[in-house]
């Protein structure tokens, strides 16, 4: 038997991204990869297929050195609209800091991954579409996750973060 991969229909498509959504909700991110792949390999630049893939990648974050965050940026770049951009490059950073915060890695030494974060965020917030809080909701989750790690990984350089501080609007 030969091992080749076999290409999906066209017409497939919306199904398969609907499945690799359904997979990715399952925390089963290698199947919604899988399938992400399969749908870019008949129609290159579909947004959701990219967006679905790098976020696939993301869930599979273990905070080690095997963690394909570069890939995953390289896929959140390619996104066309600029917002997008934006926010899912804060999703990964915030990501790979809460991994690598799993791991076992010391709070301060993420900083500046979860400074990353938010900054795309804040950029995100920017130039969002009304009604669409989503980067707002991601900032806030890092200041209330920064803040429950304690005072040890502050320092000067981080009072912007504090409590009564609220983002941008």
């Amino acid at each position: 038997m030969e091992l080749k991969l076999k290409p999906i229909s066209k017409n497939g498509v919306a199904g398969a991204l609907q499945l690799a959504m359904l997979y990715r909700n399952l925390n089963e991110p290698g199947e919604a990869e899988s399938i992400c792949r399969d749908v870019l390999a008949i129609d290159v630049g579909n947004q959701t297929a990219l967006r679905l893939l790098g976020l696939a990648i993301t869930d599979q974050f273990g905070g080690g050195p095997s963690d394909r965050w570069k890939e995953a940026a390289s896929i959140f770049q390619s996104l066309t609209n600029r917002y997008e951009r934006l926010y899912y490059t804060g999703i990964l950073n915030e990501r790979r800091a809460k991994a690598q915060l799993r791991a076992g890695r010391a709070p301060h030494t993420l900083l500046v991954l979860f400074e990353d974060a938010m900054r795309s965020f804040e950029q995100a917030e920017e130039i969002r579409p009304e009604g669409n809080d989503d980067s707002i909701l991601r900032w806030n989750r890092c200041v209330r996750l920064l803040h429950s790690l304690g005072p040890e990984w502050r320092t000067e350089e981080v009072e912007h973060f504090d409590a009564h501080d609220s983002p941008p609007v």
